[in-house]
């Protein structure tokens, strides 16, 4: 049940106190008045959603109430309620900002559809406003840090892209800079005041993803009391961001495509198509073509993400990139802490180590460490056992002259006991749980376990 609130004016009290019986009913916080006067006094006294009003009244009229509340808060959503319906009126109504308007005598089903459909208006506006602002609020926090040909390549790309709106396929390991590419596509575009709106593939149950993106209308199912907008229509004129699309259930894929193509989407238990007009841009650290071929993604939806495809290189193969997010991670944790350089054998390691968390893991490791060091430099000691006992084993692997054999056996040995340390390192931080390693790791959870098959980690072994 929803406790929006609403309020009815009219000056027959028998039928404002009818109305606000109805919308009781359907569980909405009404309240009466009996002319546009009272009706501003409880405004100003309480916050309201929406409010219905009556068009014919003594003194102040529906119409001149409505332009009352739209120049106190335009957020208000009106619904105006009328025995003379014309045209003229209609337009008139609209143009200064009405939402809807009824004709009476009207239906009890009529009178909360119309209510419904002005609160889920009201609430896509605020969630609008919302991501808004966390647009205009976070475009330092998504700054592209980089100093390698190959990602200011994949800057380039993206950029020439967000020229057009065809569908982005953002490829690459998990925890690349996928989402910030995302982003930074969408800042890029036409669409930059419109909203970006993510969508984490993997954390949405299967049961519920059609709702989620879609939205539903009230009693679709068991649960749902009310309308509720689905992403698509959050993202009306702005980005929809697939995160891990790889991930979406395969008995869902079809009615992604046919959205996507049709450009339009039924809610859950709704009979009209909602016309949307979004940007998409997905994301997956998974090979989409084997997965095609494998039967576990449709292929008619993966050529339709295909568009253009950007692969994103990982840490570990952009050259200097490495030391200019060290640069960018130490000014922003490290300041507060008054740690403001790197010892030379902390260094070392950072930039040895194969970073299989890619830029996520090397964020993570240097906000820890300089939360746990001593100014007023980052030692050897401060960094994550998993990075310490990694380069140890590498230095290990030259001094006892491992080292032997070509240069890529040697490559894959050390890569090996790095990635063995560090997994061994989480699980026991984590007392064995596989689902928070792979959080901390920036991976998903079937790469992290595929990652302990590969080496015979049992996560049983780390369990207190």
């Amino acid at each position: 049940m929803t406790s929006a609130r609403v309020l009815v004016v009219d000056d027959e009290p028998d039928l404002a106190e009818s109305c606000a019986w109805f919308l009781e009913r359907a569980g909405y916080a009404a309240r009466t008045a009996n002319s546009a006067a009272q009706a501003l006094e409880r405004m100003a006294a309480e916050p309201f959603a929406v409010v219905v009003t009556d068009v014919r009244m003594p003194r102040m009229t529906g119409m001149e109430l409505l332009g009352a509340i739209k120049q106190r808060d335009p957020d208000v959503e009106v619904l105006l309620l009328t025995g003379y319906p014309d045209l003229q009126m209609a337009v008139a109504a609209i143009k200064q900002g009405a939402f809807d308007y009824l004709a009476k005598p009207y239906a009890e089903k009529d009178l909360l559809e119309r209510v419904a459909k002005a609160l889920a208006h009201r609430q896509m506006k605020d969630r609008n406003e919302g991501l808004k602002e966390r647009l205009r609020s976070g475009v330092e926090g998504r700054r592209l840090i980089h100093r390698s040909t190959a990602f200011a390549d994949v800057v380039r790309m993206v950029e020439r892209a967000a020229r057009t709106d065809a569908s982005v396929l953002l490829l690459g390991e998990s925890g690349t800079g996928k989402e910030l590419l995302a982003h930074h596509l969408h800042d890029s575009s036409a669409r930059v005041d419109k909203p970006f709106v993510p969508v984490d593939c993997a954390s949405i149950p299967a049961e519920l993803v059609e709702s989620e993106l879609f939205g539903h209308v009230k009693g679709a199912f068991t649960g749902a009391a009310g309308d509720k907008l689905g992403l698509f229509q959050v993202a009306d004129g702005g980005t929809l961001f697939f995160d891990e699309v790889g991930e979406l259930p395969l008995t869902f894929q079809p009615k992604l495509l046919r959205a996507i193509q049709e450009r339009s989407v039924r809610p859950v238990g709704g009979s009209e198509q909602l016309a949307v007009d979004v940007r998409i841009v997905a994301a997956t650290n998974r090979n989409l073509q084997r997965e095609v071929d494998e039967g576990r993604f449709r292929a008619d939806l993966f050529y339709r993400l295909d568009v253009v495809r950007i692969d994103v290189p990982p840490l570990r193969g952009r050259p200097g990139c490495v030391d200019a997010l060290l640069e960018h991670f130490l000014q922003r944790f490290g300041g507060p802490h008054g740690i403001d350089r790197v010892a030379p054998a902390a260094m070392e390691v950072l930039r040895a180590c194969h970073w299989p968390g890619n830029v996520r893991q090397l964020r993570n490791a240097i906000e820890r460490a300089c939360a746990l060091g001593h100014a007023p430099e980052l030692r050897l000691e401060d960094l994550p056992p998993e990075l310490r006992d990694g380069g140890q084993a590498a230095a290990s692997d030259v001094d006892s002259g491992a080292a032997s054999g070509t240069f890529q056996e040697m490559k894959a040995r050390r890569i090996a006991a790095m990635e063995q340390s560090y997994l061994e390192g989480l699980l026991k931080k984590h007392q064995g749980n596989v689902t928070h390693c792979s959080e901390e790791a920036g991976m998903a959870r079937s790469a992290f376990q595929k990652l302990m098959q590969k080496y015979g980690i049992r996560s049983s072994d780390f369990r207190t």
